[in-house]
């Protein structure tokens, strides 16, 4: 029997293992209490691009920098500064913080982009 450590290790693996095998355009999205931090990705692992609400652009848009209107911001600053071929329209709205970026920018096509979203990732 597989302990409980040995067996997320496992299946962080795996999902690294996938992650890099699918190589595409992805999102990283990493939220504090008072901040935002958004980073496009290319599948060998290098930054396309960053947006936050540290940046002076999106400090004088918003007053709070950890609230969806701040996302919102941060998701504008990033989908302004991406590569073109990079950059949809999205049309799905998130409820939290921390999919609001994702959502509001939906920075990938469907042919080179962010892989689907697993349950997983919804749950965090």
């Amino acid at each position: 029997m597989i302990d409980k450590k040995a067996a997320r290790l496992r299946r962080a693996s795996q999902t690294r293992r996938k992650i890099h095998e699918l190589a595409k355009v992805r999102l990283a999205v990493h939220r504090t209490n008072t901040h935002i931090y958004a980073q496009l990705r290319a599948g060998d692992g290098k930054v396309l691009t960053s947006a936050s609400t540290v940046e002076k652009e999106v400090r004088t848009k918003v007053s709070n920098g950890g609230n969806k209107a701040a996302a919102v911001a941060a998701s504008k600053r990033l989908r302004s500064t991406a590569p073109a071929t990079s950059t949809t329209a999205g049309s799905k709205r998130w409820q939290t913080r921390r999919e609001k970026p994702a959502s509001s920018s939906r920075l990938a096509t469907r042919k080179e982009g962010l892989p689907p979203r697993s349950r997983f990732r919804r749950a965090l």
